[in-house]
């Protein structure tokens, strides 16, 4: 047999009433808690201000004093020792008598003049301060050399043509001596440049310290077809 309750007896619809009543209830015994408990603050008007600002420092910059260096350590003393030797030797005396010489004649030589060497007269020199020249210069030579040179016919007709180069020695009175053929191109060729070469006038002659010497000179003939 089934049990059933009236809906005016039933509690289960009230059950939010009930929990809302309790929430209330407690909220109202922790205020009334809180409000109990609460402590009095007692504020003090006269409070002394200087204590509450920090004291201000005064930075006060200072130089650092740098100390002086140490003296250097004195120089050690120097102790000179001296080796003292006894002298046992015995030093002959000389006297000299100045009465017995009072009447003596000096003679004083006059100085010796430096000897002169005189330069050998068959020095030839290759190089000098003057060097030998032509009359009239480098282009009067030219010239010369090409009126006075005969072309042989022999080397004409065999179409042989080349430089001679020949080396002579130019005295001291300008003459012209010892004529050679240091580069030969043809034996007719090189006899006509030493016929032309021992033709020319007298040279003006080289100088050396400004006293006229003897000096080699080289000299090119060219040998050319027209």
């Amino acid at each position: 047999m089934d049990l059933k309750k009236s809906p005016k007896a039933s509690l289960e619809d009230k059950k939010m009433y009930f929990l809302l009543i309790g929430f209330v209830m407690v909220l109202s015994l922790i205020y009334i808690s809180l409000e109990w408990t609460k402590s009095e603050v007692t504020v003090y008007e006269n409070v002394n201000s200087d204590f509450l600002v920090e004291d201000e420092l005064d930075v006060i910059q200072t130089s650092q004093e740098v100390a002086p260096p140490p003296p250097p350590p004195p120089a050690p003393e120097v102790v000179e020792v001296l080796n003292v030797v006894e002298n046992d030797k015995e030093v002959a005396s000389i006297e000299i008598n100045s009465e017995d010489e009072k009447d003596k004649v000096v003679v004083v030589n006059a100085p010796v003049a430096p000897r002169v060497v005189e330069e050998d007269d068959n020095v030839v020199f290759q190089v000098v301060e003057t060097m030998p020249l032509f009359p009239g210069g480098e282009a009067a030579m030219m010239k010369y050399m090409g009126d006075n040179i005969k072309y042989p016919v022999i080397a004409q007709e065999n179409g042989i043509q080349g430089r001679v180069i020949c080396q002579f020695v130019v005295n001291k009175d300008g003459s012209i001596v010892d004529v050679v053929v240091v580069r030969s191109v043809d034996a007719s060729l090189d006899k006509e440049a030493i016929r032309m070469i021992q033709s020319m006038p007298r040279w003006t002659p080289g100088k050396q310290r400004g006293k006229p010497v003897r000096v080699k000179y080289t000299l090119p003939v060219n040998f050319r077809l027209q």
